[in-house]
Formats: C-alpha cells, sequence, structure tokens
C-alpha cells in the first residue's frame, strides 16, 4: 500500500488490486493522517482526540475513537491482509501505525531533502539538485489539504512548508551554481510572488537576471521590495540583501560566476539574509545578523568569483563594518550571579579565554550575549561568530578563521592557507581591544589558530563539553533554579506575573525540567493555543509519553536541538545512556546503574562518570550516610526512553527492566516498614515516601512490559510500607496490579493474600459490601491454593466485618480456626486476638479483652513491628487510665477509628 500526505489524502492499494483506497469519512480521515504524520511512532489517545474534536470532546470520545480505529484496521485489512494484520497496533497510551518509509511520502520527501543536503555539503551541486526536484515533485500541494487539521496536524503542517520552502530555497541554490540562472527566471518570479517577505529568493532572483544581463530588471526588483516594505512595514530590506543591491548597482563582476568552492559566509553577499523573514525587527543601526560559519556551502547567488580570478580582499580600515553582535535575548532574565562574575573577569585587563559550557538548550549563548552586551563598552570590536548556525556540520580551523574574519567586515575571496589567514587577522586586530565570542565549539583544534592569532584578546567560548586542551576560566551553566524558571516561562508566555506563584505554572517548569530551551517551547504552546489555560497545558505536559511530542509541535525543532547533547557520544555510552531512559525520574543508585546495564557496580560507575562528562547524567551532591546518586535530566530522560524502543529490541528492554525490578524490589525489602535503621541516612519510613514515585514508575513499567513476576514480587515488598504510611490510593491502584500478575501467573496463594490485603483496605475505606465480596475471594482462592494462614487471615477479615456490622456471634464462630494457626503465623495470631478483644469489649468482658490485648503486644514483639506494639500498648494503656483518649470512639486497627458504644 502507498499513502501520500503531501497535498490531499491519498491511500493507494497494492499493485493488482483496487486503486483509491481513501476513506470518505472525515473523522477516520483525520484518524489516519494524525497516524501517518507520527508514522512508526505511538499517537497517544488524548492527542487523537484532540485532533478529532479539540477542547470540547464529546463523553463517549473515547469509545467513539475506539470506532474509528477499528473502522480503519478494517481497511487496511481489505486492501492487504499481510500488511492490514499487523499495521495498526494499539500500545499504550495511544495506537502506532507501523509502515515502511518507503510507503509514504512525507518519509520520502524528507530522505530526499536530507540526501540532498548532504550532497550540498560535498558541492555536488548537480545530483543535490536533482534529488531535491525529486523530493519537491513529491508535494501536489499543502499537507493533508482535503482533511481537517487540529494542533498536531497545524503544527506539522507549519513546520513542513518550512521544509518545503528550504529545499526549494535550496535546489535554486544548486542550480545556480550549476550556471542555470535564465532557466530559473520564471520560477523565482512566481515564488518572489507567492513568498513576498522572503529575501533570500529575491536576492536568488536579482543574481538570476544579473547573470542573465538584465541589470536593470534586477534593481526593479530591489526597488519593489523595498517600496513594499517602506511603504506596508516602515522597515528597510535588510543588510545583505542592500549590499547585493549596491553591487549590481556598481557591476560587480564577481557576481557574474558561479561559485566553486566553499566555505564562504553570509557577509559576502546576500546569503546573509539567507531564510530572512522581513518583518519587524531591532531598528537600523542595530547590527547585522552574524555570519554563521558552517560547512555547508554558502548560496550560490552570495559566492565570489574563483580565487584564481578574484581581486583582493577588501580589508575594512579604521574598525569594521561588520563586527556587531546579535541582539541580545530579550527574554533573558535571571542569572545575575553568573553575569557579575563574567563581568569582573572580562573588565580586567590583559588577554584571557573563558569557556561557558552547559547541556544543550541551557541557554549558553542567551547568557554570553548577554555579557556581551553588558560589557560592549570595554572593546573596540566586538565578534560573534556561531560555529552551527543549522545544527549540521561543523567547521574546521580555516572555516572558522574564515568566519571571524568575514564578521570583522571583511569582503570578497579569502586566502586559503590557514597561516594566511591567521597573519590577516592579526593585522586586523593589532593595538585594538577585541572581544571574540565563539558560539558552538566543539573541538580545541577549530579555535586554536584563532586564538594564538589573538593572545591580547578577549574570547568568549560557548560549548557542551571542554575540550581536551583547551584552557580557560570555565563557567558551568546548569538549569536555572525554579523561581528564575518560573519567571523565563511566564515572560516569554505573555502571563501575568502572578502566574510565577501558582500550581500550574510550577507543573510546567518542572515537566520542562527547568530547561530554557523546553521552557521556551512550552510557552510557544500556550501561545499558539489561546484557549488553552495554562492548567491545560500543564495537564498536557504531565504525561511522560507524549511531553516531547506536545514541544515539538509547538516548536518544530525542539527535538532537534535536544538531540544535539547526543553529539560526539561514542556508542558504548549511548547505548547505556539509552538503557537509562528505564529509570524513573529523580536520583538513582549505581546498584540500579549496574541492573540496567547488565553490569557490576564497578563498571557501572565508570559508565556513569563518562556520561557526566559528556553532560547526560548529572551527580547528585553527597550527604552523610547517602551513597552516590546519579539522575537524568527529566527531558534527556525521555529522549533516552524514545531512543530504547526505536533502537533496541523488545527483549533487551524486558530483561533490563526486570533486573531493575529485582534491584528495586531488594531495596524495599532490606529497608522494611518497621525497621529502626536508617536508610541513605534517613528513617526506612521517609526513605520509603521519597522513593514511592520512582517504585511506581517502575511498578507501572513492568506490568505494562509484563513482568508479571517482577511486578508481583515488588508491589508485594511495598505493601508493607503502603500500610503504615496509610497510602490508600497507591496501595489499591497497585496491589491491583499485582492482582492482576497473580492471575496471569496463576499463583492462587498470591491472589488469596492481595485479595485479603485488598479487603482489609477497603473496610479501611467503608466500602463494607467490596470488603466482603474480596475477603470471601481470597478465601476461595486460599482454600483451593491450601494456603492455611491466608485462609486465617481472611477469616478474621471477614470476623471484624461482622462485628462492624453488630453480628457478633458470626464474628465470634470465624475467629477458632486462626487461633489454631496462630502458633505458626505470629501475624495471624495478633489479629485473631485483636478481633477477640474488640468481641470482648463489646460483650462488656474487659478482663478478657485485656488478656487479648496483651497477647497481641506479645505477638507484636515476636514480630518487631513497632506500629502494631503501639497498637497493644494503646489499648492496654485504656485499662490502666479507664478510657480511651478519644472518649465515644474505639481504634479497632493501628490507627483505624470507629463510633464505640461499649458496655
Amino acid at each position: 500500500m502507498r499513502f501520500r500526505i503531501l497535498g490531499p489524502l491519498e491511500v493507494r492499494a497494492p499493485q493488482g488490486t483496487a486503486g483509491d483506497l481513501t476513506p470518505r469519512a472525515a473523522k477516520i480521515r483525520v484518524v489516519l493522517a494524525t497516524l501517518l504524520v507520527r508514522a512508526n511512532e505511538i499517537v497517544s489517545v488524548d492527542s487523537l482526540i484532540d485532533e478529532l474534536w479539540g477542547e470540547n470532546p464529546p463523553r463517549t470520545a473515547t469509545t467513539t475513537l475506539q470506532v474509528y480505529v477499528s473502522q480503519l484496521r478494517k481497511l487496511l485489512h481489505e486492501a492487504d491482509a499481510e500488511f492490514g494484520r499487523d499495521a495498526l497496533v494499539t500500545r499504550p497510551p495511544g495506537y502506532e501505525l507501523r509502515i515502511d518509509p518507503a510507503q509514504l511520502d512525507l518519509t520520502v520527501f524528507e530522505e530526499l531533502h536530507g540526501r540532498s543536503r548532504e550532497l550540498m555539503e560535498q558541492q555536488n551541486h548537480r545530483t543535490a539538485s536533482d534529488l531535491q526536484r525529486q523530493a519537491l515533485g513529491l508535494w501536489r500541494g499543502p499537507l493533508l489539504s482535503d482533511t481537517p487539521h487540529g494542533p498536531l496536524l497545524d503544527a506539522t503542517a507549519v513546520r513542513l512548508a518550512e521544509v518545503r520552502t528550504a529545499a526549494l530555497e535550496q535546489c535554486i541554490r544548486a542550480e545556480l551554481h550549476l550556471g542555470r540562472h535564465r532557466e530559473l527566471i520564471g520560477e523565482l518570479q512566481s515564488v518572489v510572488a507567492e513568498l513576498p517577505l522572503r529575501e533570500e529568493f529575491h536576492a536568488h532572483l536579482m543574481v538570476a537576471l544579473y547573470r542573465s544581463g538584465r541589470q536593470a530588471d534586477a534593481l526593479q526588483v530591489f526597488g519593489r521590495l523595498r517600496r513594499g516594505l517602506v511603504d506596508e512595514l516602515a522597515i528597510e530590506p535588510g543588510r545583505s540583501l542592500q549590499a547585493l543591491h549596491q553591487r549590481i548597482l556598481v557591476g560587480d563582476p564577481a557576481l557574474l560566476t558561479p561559485a566553486v568552492r566553499a566555505g564562504h559566509t553570509m557577509a559576502s553577499g546576500p546569503a546573509a539574509g539567507a531564510g530572512r523573514t522581513t518583518g519587524p525587527g531591532p531598528a537600523q543601526g542595530a547590527g547585522p545578523a552574524p555570519a554563521p560559519v558552517s560547512a555547508a556551502p554558502a548560496p550560490v547567488s552570495a559566492a565570489p568569483a574563483p580565487v584564481s580570478a578574484a581581486p583582493r580582499p577588501h580589508v575594512p580600515s579604521g574598525g569594521s563594518a561588520m563586527a556587531q553582535l546579535p541582539s541580545s535575548d530579550e527574554l533573558f532574565t535571571g542569572r545575575e550571579e553568573k553575569l557579575a562574575s563574567l563581568r569582573d573577569v572580562l573588565g580586567a585587563p590583559g588577554g584571557r579565554l573563558v569557556i561557558v559550557t552547559g547541556a544543550a538548550g541551557v541557554g549558553k549563548t542567551a547568557l554570553t550575549l548577554a555579557v556581551a552586551h553588558r560589557t560592549r563598552d570595554l572593546f573596540d570590536v566586538p565578534v560573534f561568530v556561531r560555529l552551527r548556525p543549522d545544527g549540521h556540520g561543523q567547521p574546521d580551523a580555516v572555516g572558522v578563521l574564515a568566519g571571524v574574519l568575514r564578521q570583522y567586515g571583511v569582503r570578497g575571496a579569502l586566502p586559503e592557507r590557514i597561516d594566511e589567514l591567521r597573519e590577516m587577522l592579526v593585522e586586523l586586530t593589532d593595538g585594538r581591544r577585541v572581544l571574540l565570542v565563539l558560539d558552538g565549539v566543539v573541538d580545541a583544534e577549530q579555535v586554536r589558530p584563532v586564538l594564538s592569532a589573538l593572545p591580547d584578546c578577549t574570547v568568549l567560548v560557548t560549548c557542551r563539553r571542554v575540550p581536551d586542551g583547551l584552557a580557560g576560566r570555565v563557567v558551568c551553566l546548569d538549569v536555572p533554579g525554579v523561581r528564575e524558571a518560573r519567571r523565563l516561562f511566564v515572560t516569554a508566555a505573555g502571563q501575568s506575573a502572578d502566574a510565577t506563584e501558582s500550581a500550574e505554572c510550577a507543573g510546567v517548569v518542572e515537566a520542562c525540567g527547568r530547561l530554557p530551551l523546553a521552557l521556551r517551547a512550552a510557552a510557544k504552546a500556550l501561545a499558539g493555543r489561546s484557549r488553552l489555560p495554562l492548567g491545560g497545558l500543564a495537564a498536557r505536559l504531565r504525561d511522560e509519553r507524549t511531553r516531547l511530542a506536545e514541544l515539538e509541535a509547538a516548536s518544530p525543532g525542539f527535538r532537534a536541538r535536544l538531540c544535539e547533547a547526543l553529539d560526539g557520544v561514542g556508542g558504548a555510552e549511548l547505548r547505556a545512556f539509552r538503557l537509562f531512559g528505564l529509570l524513573p525520574a529523580g536520583p538513582f543508585t549505581p546498584d540500579a546503574a549496574a541492573a540496567v546495564l547488565d553490569t557490576d557496580v564497578a563498571a557501572a560507575r565508570a559508565t556513569t562518570d563518562a556520561l557526566v562528562r559528556a553532560r547526560l547524567l548529572c551527580a547528585e551532591l553527597p550527604s552523610a550516610g547517602r551513597p552516590e546518586r546519579h539522575h537524568v535530566p527529566e527531558l534527556l530522560r525521555l529522549l533516552a526512553r524514545e531512543r530504547l524502543d526505536a533502537e533496541e529490541g523488545p527483549e533487551v528492554v524486558r530483561a533490563a527492566l526486570a533486573r531493575l525490578c529485582a534491584v528495586f524490589a531488594k531495596a524495599v525489602e532490606e529497608a522494611g516498614p518497621s525497621g529502626p535503621a536508617a536508610v541513605d541516612g534517613v528513617h526506612p519510613l521517609e526513605w520509603f515516601r521519597l522513593r514511592l514515585p520512582a517504585l511506581i514508575a517502575v511498578a507501572r513499567q513492568a506490568h505494562a512490559a509484563r513482568l508479571w513476576e517482577e511486578c508481583l514480587r515488588l508491589v508485594d515488598r511495598m505493601t508493607g510500607f503502603l500500610e503504615v504510611l496509610g497510602a490508600w490510593e497507591e496501595r489499591d491502584v497497585y496491589q491491583g496490579l499485582a492482582l492482576e500478575a497473580a492471575q496471569q501467573l496463576g499463583d492462587l496463594a498470591a491472589q488469596a493474600r492481595l485479595l485479603r490485603s485488598l479487603g482489609d483496605l477497603a473496610w479501611q475505606r467503608r466500602r463494607l459490601d467490596t470488603a466482603g465480596e474480596l475477603y470471601e475471594r481470597a478465601l476461595m482462592a486460599a482454600d483451593v491454593a491450601g494456603a492455611e494462614i491466608e485462609r486465617c487471615r481472611a477469616l478474621t477479615g471477614l470476623a471484624g466485618l461482622r462485628l462492624d456490622s453488630g453480628a457478633t456471634d458470626a464474628a465470634a464462630a470465624l475467629v477458632p480456626p486462626a487461633l489454631d494457626s496462630a502458633p505458626q503465623d505470629a501475624r495471624t495470631g495478633f489479629e485473631a486476638h485483636r478481633v477477640l478483644g474488640l468481641l470482648a469489649l463489646e460483650s462488656g468482658e474487659r478482663d478478657a479483652a485485656q488478656g487479648h490485648f496483651a497477647t497481641c503486644l506479645t505477638y507484636a514483639t515476636s514480630l518487631a513491628d513497632a506500629r502494631l506494639e503501639s497498637y497493644a500498648r494503646r489499648r492496654l494503656g485504656e485499662f490502666r487510665s479507664g478510657g480511651t483518649a478519644h472518649p465515644g470512639w474505639s481504634e479497632v486497627q493501628p490507627g483505624v477509628w470507629r463510633m464505640h458504644t461499649a458496655a
């Protein structure tokens, strides 16, 4: 089967069968379209409901969606039985459409576009152009032009329209390199009419006309654009386009010849405006955007003539016409301590190298620009060079030197030899106070020639990891503090300052891991959905399984930026990082790391150390009595899980999860809810409370992976803690999961134990009918399994229930069998004598009741259970004091009270 979404939706049958299989029903088309734009990924039920009905879904939305999915499965199966059998699968929290990439025109387009970009970097313009034309030929109109769009399809359509435009620009650039300027004129005239604010297409049209001998027409293109901008927006074209206009006006011969070499920066011509959409921006005189240095060739319309024919480069005198800083980030907030420290360092006399390092998206560029602007008056010339403007390719030392010179204002062809470039930079900067910002450095060799040429200048470098061999003052940048992160989000989202204190704001900031890149994406999500309240956004981001997709939909390219954190990481470390995606949020111990990596603790420590250096893990600050711990930054953890599911087989994931469950179960078992010993420096109950979210997450994963034994064992170990803490909701949910696991395993003894425990919980919550049903089921399971102790525990539960309803004789009749098992099980003896003590109080036999509670104390002491022991002592104390501390109430179980009318 073939699916086409680059235009109207089309489903084409396999060869030899009926042709068009496109569904006619609008809602089914929406479901199919949504699954196709996220092919081979899980699309959550919530996302599909949002796409179908927006903010007002019907009450039956989930059921109706299931019907649509069923109809879609039927359509696929009828068209191609083999393909349709496994194509549309249910995977929590939603559905996944599994197709071969070649079946979908979108993935074919992306593959062709990506290969073309790589070929452009290799200067293979002819093949790059051919592939790009093939890619563009797949488009038959706007994305899914005949299908209703919800938020996900809207965001995808906007993103792909931009990619389509970029593909067209790259194709035209390649064909200008090939000398096809005459053939391109008509197409470019149509493009500038359709995209009147995209200056790079105007630049290409001007060059194409100029090379075709139509200098006057080229100048008219600029004139029309300028008049429109001035009349409608009161702004001028970008400086790069103005520079191109000037070159055409004077008849610059360098524009007549396509370039034959790469590495020129945008400063040499209209490429500086590539991708620029004219609109409101900084006031004139604020300085042009920096000239990015990239491994990719600059647009051919900007390229100078071949080196052999080129004049000497124009070197600015007395200063630099180009050396300007980009505008500082208007949303930048906080970081006052770092700013003050950097200002002090930059303000000191003499040359220095300052290295700002931190994880991807943490705000390194924003910080360096802020400090550069605040110290601008200390320097004669500020120069900013972004080494990787588009996320693809890294320049070598020659490219970095060339980029610095271009930003300094050097025009025309540059020398190719590194020593000549270095010498030119030395001459330009001699005697001048220069601030050089190199944004996105990867290794020392890239910048060593620049640093050696500027020994007396101040160089500010940003990098994710400090490169080996690069020595300077290192400033480590972490995510902002909670308050700063809230202010950043609220400012970016245009919310009132009061919103920073709201629980919803706190939820968004926590979901984003306080990462500025994510906070800005979340702010865009809020701004892009005017009807969505802050609480709605917090709810969307709460789901870990769809959080990255939500942020990507709001800010296309977000996931790619996040993935830059993985650049340069070795294969073994990358696999370890993926496996760490199994870990729940929060800190983890070396034992947990060793479990998921299937290695010993020493090897796990070496791996975690490597990932800390790669900024994929964070080391927790040690404290007294607590072992070393690490955590995966929140969004990187979700990325790791995405990569794990995509790149590792399910058996690998299941095996790692099973080992993790075993480590967690062992840790809970060793802690013990009643033990006096400290765990990690805190009381066991406090330790468990802190670890409960992680334990719950792992139990859920084990259940979802059908690891029944592991799920059952882990929840069993948690039960004692949950009872002591009174965590009713968690106990109800997770013992329910464990019960399903026991049923899947056919473990009747475990079923009896869990049913009885759930009966106890239902009784505590005063759900008496449910409690009775659960006790009866526990009794039946125990009888079949021959689990005598659980049978007796179920009987004491039923006795307590009968006592509650006033049926004292029936309650008394249920207790004797439990007494018979007391010598074998102290807890059963405790529960039997507890019920007998309550029965004695009901009948006014205080001495007998006191004896039963004294026996309870003996059993509790033998169990070393402080909670049960305290209960028995409180009940015995009532006999010494002559009454309870709460008249009219009786403590029937530890911490559980009911109204009492004792005789």
